[in-house]
């Protein structure tokens, strides 16, 4: 889904739109690089710790697209500023931020550490304020740009031991509306898409009878598949998707309505 016929110059960069995927190495990071790829982006490859996993998808995307990789750690603002001003530097424009980059320190809350409850809630929602926040003046500068945050069935509905991702992924949803709302009259467009459990290899680390009985509770009687997630993607960074703002997109085969 492209930009053609758009309002928007997206001229520059020889006609292709930018956009900086957190946590774009692995799981449905890397298939929402894959499909913006594809769309016709240049894209940015966010990862803090999956060196080779982001290298090698850098490659695979080099025939048809320019793909750079930056490590960074979205918990820390120096370093969200520097991976901003590198693509800024490097593509002359931001105008798909998707804020993708998340982890899971599950544990009932008598047992869960401040570590587990600040790690979470630091990549999860602290790590979208600070990407948001960085590429908000160049959006601003041209009229134009997407946010795309990444929140999850779990901030809907709450999980049992997930009391911190539960927290991050629900106010993932708050601040989506929020920065929305300010975002609005700006032709910035601002929303979330919250998956039930998605075939990863998150998924693959819970254990085998809850994946189970999450598979039993799901209508559609089956995990999603990380592309599935990334054509919903594709289409809120499209200009297409131009009066679509401040929406929670629940992709969860019918787990929770």
């Amino acid at each position: 889904m492209g930009f053609g016929g758009s309002e928007v110059d997206m001229s520059s960069i020889n006609g292709h739109p930018v956009a900086v995927i957190t946590g774009g190495a692995r799981g449905i990071g890397r298939a929402i690089t894959r499909r913006l790829a594809t769309d016709g982006f240049h894209v940015v490859i966010n990862y803090t710790n999956s060196k080779s996993a982001a290298e090698a998808l850098t490659q695979e995307l080099s025939p048809t697209a320019q793909a750079i990789a930056i490590q960074a750690d979205v918990r820390d603002f120096d370093q969200v500023a520097g991976m901003i001003d590198r693509t800024l530097n490097t593509f002359g424009r931001i105008d798909v931020l998707i804020n993708n980059a998340g982890v899971v320190r599950p544990a009932k809350i008598r047992d869960m550490t401040a570590a587990d409850w600040n790690d979470v809630l630091a990549t999860c929602l602290t790590g979208s304020f600070y990407c948001s926040k960085c590429v908000i003046d160049d959006m601003l500068k041209k009229g134009f740009g997407r946010i795309i945050n990444m929140s999850s069935t779990y901030g809907l509905s709450g999980s049992y031991g997930q009391t911190n991702y539960s927290a991050a992924k629900a106010g993932i949803i708050g601040f989506t509306k929020a920065l929305a709302l300010e975002m609005a009259k700006h032709g910035i467009t601002v929303n979330a898409i919250a998956p039930g459990l998605v075939d990863t290899d998150m998924a693959a680390s819970v254990p085998e009878k809850i994946v189970h009985k999450i598979i039993e509770s799901t209508p559609v009687k089956r995990l999603a598949q990380p592309p599935e997630i990334a054509g919903l993607v594709s289409y809120l960074a499209s200009t297409e998707a131009s009066y679509v703002t401040g929406q929670v997109f629940a992709i969860n085969g019918g787990l929770y309505m």
